[in-house]
């Protein structure tokens, strides 16, 4: 039979976040973001329980043409827009819209012929100071791509650096509308933090906001806030099964380097799940497990294919008890993500785009 270790895509709970950001969009339309695979997920495992988007958001073109071939005929945007000229021959193609956030791009628009205009979204540096024309700069892209015929509808976006703590996004705000005041085009600013945490203002919602974590169930704030405040749903489960038990004695150790030593007897259990399965390595004793549905902790190091766990809370467990990493266990029991990412010192999203590809993937409501 092949190792327990398995991974489940929850249909239902993408559809319920996607409905709770669709509360905090109020008339705004939402993108869904599947850029990264769909943060890990899968594409055409996540794309029922978002059809319900007003459009997808993603990186490549390889992932555009999978979307598409699902049968998606709305919008998708490109967030970075295109990388070279001949990218652009794709986009009319495949009726992509894209990203324009340097002078390079535009560019490549002007040297383009195409009978068919690109619908392009202009981005400012209104803070974060990755991708976008500087806002003293964005005007003069703006009447450059106005001047193009290859170029239809310009719309106007940007990305908020501190929307999840509490230097906020006020100053970039300020700037973006500053800026584009009197410019036609639909705004785009939202992503999932600014939206739950700031989208009582009209500015910030816009015409479109950009949900990304929540939609997968992560608290785009945490620790602040876990995702139940938000109400959110896990869409990923990681699961295994527990395939040893060792009896410790006081003073036995457990696992490469010795970092963990009983101070009683001690039943431990070994889950079949390890670095190479994507599991956070850098996660250490005291990292929260479920087993049969009962939290419980991880003890010593993370190896390669096995991490340990404590078994006093749950005495019934043995070979073959459930174990769940992160997500749904067994009669409603629920494990954040947010959890094991803290514990590892990172955070939800490397989590679910780090699942390795031996980790078989299901879906289920």
């Amino acid at each position: 039979m092949p190792r327990p270790i398995h991974a489940t895509v929850h249909t239902g709970a993408l559809r319920h976040n996607l409905a709770r950001m669709r509360r905090a969009a109020g008339d705004a339309r939402v993108w869904g973001i599947v850029k990264a695979n769909a943060y890990g997920h899968g594409i055409e495992r996540v794309f029922d329980g978002l059809r319900g988007v007003d459009g997808f958001a993603l990186l490549d073109l390889q992932e555009a043409e999978r979307v598409r071939a699902l049968g998606w005929r709305g919008p998708i945007l490109l967030l970075e827009g295109v990388f070279e000229a001949r990218d652009l021959e794709l986009c009319s193609r495949l009726n992509l819209w894209h990203v324009v956030h340097c002078e390079q791009q535009i560019d490549m628009l002007a040297m383009h012929k195409t009978h068919q205009p690109h619908r392009v979204f202009l981005k400012m540096n209104s803070g974060m100071n990755r991708l976008g024309f500087a806002p003293a700069r964005l005007r003069a892209a703006w009447s450059r791509l106005d001047a193009l015929p290859q170029v239809d509808e310009i719309s106007l976006m940007t990305h908020f650096s501190d929307a999840d703590g509490p230097r906020g996004i006020g100053h970039q705000l300020q700037v973006f509308a500053d800026v584009t005041r009197d410019l036609p085009g639909e705004r785009s600013l939202g992503n999932s933090a600014a939206a739950l945490r700031h989208g009582d203002d009209p500015a910030v919602r816009a015409d479109w906001i950009r949900p990304g974590i929540a939609i997968y169930g992560s608290a785009p704030d945490f620790p602040a806030h876990d995702a139940a405040h938000w109400e959110l749903q896990p869409a990923m489960t990681l699961a295994s099964r527990i395939i040893g038990v060792q009896e410790l004695a006081p003073g036995d150790t457990v696992g490469y380097g010795s970092s963990f030593a009983a101070d009683a007897p001690l039943r431990v259990g070994v889950v079949a799940c390890g670095y190479a399965d994507g599991y956070p390595r850098h996660c250490s004793t005291g990292t929260p497990v479920l087993v049969d549905g009962v939290r419980t902790r991880m003890v010593g190091r993370v190896s390669m294919d096995m991490i340990t766990v404590d078994l006093t809370p749950v005495p019934r467990a043995g070979f073959g008890s459930h174990a769940t990493l992160w997500g749904r266990g067994p009669d409603g029991a629920m494990l954040s993500i947010d959890e094991i990412a803290a514990a590892a010192g990172t955070v939800g999203y490397e989590l679910m785009c780090a699942v390795a590809p031996r980790v078989p993937f299901s879906v289920d409501e």
